[in-house]
Formats: C-alpha cells, sequence, structure tokens
C-alpha cells in the first residue's frame, strides 16, 4: 500500500509540475518521446554543416539551395496526412507510419556516415531523413489535435507547449554534445550515432492506444477528405491567416551565408558551435515559458506585428558582428554571438508559438491530421521559399566561403523583408490564442469546426531539427527543416 501510494504521489507530481495538468498515460508518453527525438536529432546538425561545406566543398549559396531542397517533404505534409486518415495498414492508421518513419530514419542516416561521397547522394539522404522526421510529425501531430479537443479555453496552447518543450529538451540534451563529437571524431561518425536515435519512434509505435478499424480505407474516402479538405481551405478564416503566415516566413535567409562567416572568417570551431547551439536551445525553452505565461492572452495581430518589429531590430545587431564593429567595443566575437543568439531565439520562439495555436484551433474534425500538415506545411514551404531566395541573393552579392564583403547587406536585407507583411495584419483573428472568440471568428456558420489546439513539429531546425524561428533569426547553423518550423 505504501508503494502503490509514493507511486500515486509521484504520478500526481508529474502531471501537476511537469505535464500542466495532463495524465499520464502511455500515449502521451509516445508522443512527446517523438517531439523529444526530434529535438535529438539536432546531435547532426552542426555535422551536417561542416560535411557539406567541408567533405563535399559545397559554396554558401549551394549549402542553402540545399537546406531547401531537404525541406521538400515537409511541404507536402497533407499527402502524409491522407495517408494516414485514409489509407490504414492492417487496419491501424498511426502505428505503421510511425514504426516506417522510424527505420527510413535509421537507414538515411547510416547511409550518409557510409555509403554518401557526392552532392546529389548528400542531396537525396539528407531529404529522406527530412521525409523520416515529417512523416512521424504528421501522425503525432494528429494525435495531439485529437486530444486537445477536450482541453478548456484556460488550457488553451499546453500540449503546444509540452510538445514544444520535448523538442527543446531534446535540443538541448544534444545542443553542445553534436559540437563536442565533432571535436573529437569526423561528421561521419556522428551520422552513425544519430542513426540510433531514430529507431526509438520505431520502438514506441507500440505505446500508441490505437484500434484497429474493421473496414479497410478505399479511394473513395480519400476523395471524400480532400473534398472536406478543399471545403475547409476555400473558408476565409482559414485561408487568410494562411496567407499571412506564408508571406511571414518566406523572406529570404542568410543563414547559410552567416554559418560560413563564423567558421571561416571568425573561425568558430564546432565545440563553441556546439555552446551557441546550448544557448539556443534554453532559449527556445525561455521562450516557451514567457509565451504559455504572459501572452496567450494577447491578440494575434497584437503579438505578430510587436514580435516582428523587436526581431527585425534585434536581428539589424548582426551588423555588429559582420562589420567586427564590436571589437572596436571591446566586445569579443564569442561573447556577442552567445548574446545575440540567445535574444534572437526567444523572440522567434515567441512569435512561433501563436502560429502553431492558431493553426490548430482551424482544423475540422475528421481531417485533423490532413489539414494541420497542410497548415504546417504552408509555413514549411514559406521556409524553402526563404533558403531559396537567400541562396540567390547570396549568389547575386557574391558571398562565397572567403568573400564577405557584402555580407552585411544581406544582414540588411533578410531583416527589413520580414516587415513586409506587416499591412497585411488584418488576415489575423482580432482574438488571441486564449479567447474563447475565436471559435466564433474562425467558424463560418454554414461548416461548423471543432477547434482545438494541437501541436507541431523544428524543427528541426535542418528541423527541424528545428528550433522555431524566423529564418533570419538563427545566425550560427544551418537549419535543416524538421518545423514545422513543423512542429
Amino acid at each position: 500500500m505504501a508503494l502503490s501510494s509514493s507511486s500515486s504521489r509521484i504520478k500526481g507530481l508529474i502531471e501537476t509540475r511537469l505535464l500542466q495538468g495532463q495524465p499520464l498515460t502511455s500515449e502521451l508518453l509516445a508522443i512527446l518521446l517523438v517531439y523529444f527525438v526530434q529535438g535529438v536529432l539536432g546531435l547532426a546538425r552542426l555535422a551536417i554543416s561542416f560535411f557539406l561545406k567541408d567533405d563535399l566543398g559545397l559554396s554558401p549559396a549551394s549549402v542553402a539551395a540545399l537546406t531547401g531542397i531537404a525541406a521538400l517533404p515537409w511541404t507536402i505534409k497533407p499527402l502524409f496526412g491522407m495517408m494516414s486518415d485514409g489509407l490504414p495498414v492492417l487496419g491501424y492508421r498511426r502505428r505503421p507510419y510511425l514504426i516506417l518513419s522510424g527505420l527510413l530514419g535509421v537507414l538515411a542516416w547510416l547511409a550518409l556516415a557510409t555509403v554518401v561521397h557526392s552532392t546529389w547522394a548528400a542531396i537525396v539522404a539528407i531529404t529522406c531523413t527530412s521525409l523520416s522526421v515529417a512523416v512521424g510529425d504528421v501522425i503525432v501531430d494528429s494525435m495531439v489535435v485529437e486530444r486537445a479537443r477536450g482541453e478548456s479555453q484556460a488550457d488553451a496552447g499546453t500540449l503546444q507547449s509540452l510538445c514544444w518543450g520535448a523538442t527543446a529538451v531534446g535540443g538541448l540534451f544534444t545542443a553542445y554534445l553534436g559540437g563536442l563529437l565533432l571535436e573529437r571524431f569526423d561528421s561521419r561518425t556522428v551520422f552513425a550515432i544519430t542513426a540510433s536515435f531514430p529507431l526509438l519512434i520505431t520502438l514506441v509505435a507500440g505505446l500508441i492506444g490505437e484500434t484497429p478499424s474493421p473496414h479497410s480505407s478505399t479511394w473513395s474516402v480519400l476523395r471524400t477528405q480532400a473534398g472536406e479538405l478543399w471545403g475547409a481551405v476555400r473558408q476565409r478564416p482559414i485561408w487568410m491567416p494562411s496567407l499571412f503566415m506564408f508571406l511571414w516566413q518566406a523572406t529570404p535567409s542568410g543563414e547559410a551565408a552567416f554559418f560560413f562567416f563564423t567558421t571561416n572568417d571568425l573561425g568558430f570551431e564546432p565545440e563553441f558551435l556546439g555552446r551557441v547551439r546550448l544557448v539556443s536551445s534554453l532559449a527556445a525553452l525561455i521562450g516557451i515559458g514567457v509565451f504559455q505565461r504572459f501572452l496567450r492572452d494577447v491578440p494575434f495581430r497584437q503579438i505578430f506585428g510587436w514580435s516582428t518589429v523587436l526581431s527585425a531590430l534585434l536581428g539589424m545587431t548582426m551588423l555588429i558582428l559582420v562589420t567586427h564593429a564590436n571589437r572596436s567595443l571591446g566586445i569579443d566575437d564569442r561573447w556577442f554571438s552567445l548574446g545575440d543568439s540567445l535574444v534572437l531565439t526567444v523572440m522567434g520562439q515567441i512569435a512561433f508559438m501563436p502560429v502553431l495555436v492558431l493553426s490548430a484551433r482551424l482544423c475540422p474534425a475528421g481531417v485533423e491530421a490532413t489539414l494541420f500538415a497542410l497548415l504546417m506545411s504552408v509555413l514549411n514551404l514559406a521556409g524553402l521559399t526563404s533558403h531559396e531566395l537567400g541562396a540567390l541573393l547570396t549568389r547575386w552579392l557574391g558571398i562565397t566561403e572567403n568573400n564577405f564583403d557584402h555580407l552585411w547587406q544581406l544582414v540588411l536585407i533578410t531583416n527589413l523583408t520580414t516587415l513586409l507583411p506587416l499591412p497585411l495584419l488584418f488576415l489575423l483573428p482580432a482574438a488571441s490564442a486564449q479567447a474563447a472568440d475565436l471559435e466564433a471568428e474562425t467558424t463560418p456558420a454554414d461548416q461548423p469546426l471543432a477547434p482545438g489546439p494541437g501541436l507541431p513539429a523544428q524543427a528541426a531546425d535542418l528541423e527541424a531539427e528545428t528550433t522555431p524561428a524566423a529564418p533570419h533569426l538563427a545566425p550560427l547553423a544551418i537549419a535543416l527543416p524538421t518545423v514545422d518550423s513543423d512542429c
């Protein structure tokens, strides 16, 4: 009895303090573990960057372009959602897809560790790692949306925070370790170590509480789902915010060029870049906490407006580092970079959280996986556009692995262009993430939706394994998409 009572107290403490009131179940643990693994995959983030730069000898523009290509699986997430919702495997809609996504990730990382020796092979392998995370992300997103329908208005966004928190903790777990390993081993060894983590997703699939469907889905079911999805997308309360979010995230990114600058010009070694990633992971947790504690009742338009303006202004501080003005002020490059990454990541996370809350609350019942995947795909397509525009700008400005004379112009352009969507703030709902009137505002009278908070995937940053942030806000490492900037 004493042991049972002690276990109950511990379980209650976990539910109250760590899970923010969510009941502790094996399924919730499986969901959080999948998000945790997405964050852990950031272990190879720096390894990928150095592999492309040093082993394959790619230029900044080429790395930026490849980064965009690797995001392609995240732009077709609705397809994975429709497959999950409409084409069960042996009667199951979730477990088999999680198993397959984990196995694909294992094979792709092992390929990078062994047989990849060319640019095109690297593109295929890295895209497969992205595909692995994207498929798993769609599955857990749909499960979270289903669970979140029971949340009260007061608890709106709790599941988003838990899942992004799990991803951030996973990133925190491996942030510094990724750089430290690169100091002692080569990139391929890091890829081999990373290959073990997707296997966890396959193993926890059995914890998903799913009852097999007695009916095997047919293509008619998929056509029905497509019709329902099209009906939802045509609604102004859905396509208008989606349009704004696309424009908000599609502005050019200078990440690749800045990574080359920090390694080739400033001489930052992998171990230090690991420290930067550690600081960024901590900052992501801070951003989640700030949003959850103070900003859930701030109207969407207001939080998007202010966060965009502040991010653009703070992003200009990169000019100080690029022009080496910090040295004239007596501030070391490393300390300046750490502080800059901390502030910018907090702002990026705060700006991204309402995107996830809004997207999830627009999902109608019955097509949760598909519509939420579509909304996240809008963001990931914007991220792809951002990287490709950044690649064009990098090439146009003549920025190479050794020439950074015009990097300050790239920084200026990438920050100023983030302000362009501000006149379109009216496309967003006037309500806040926690406001009850969001339902009325986003629910057409002729087609009631069943709004409920759902979840994202990070990104990885090259996703992602993505700390979610506006593309121009992550200056010191290449982020391969996992975001959603899906969550």
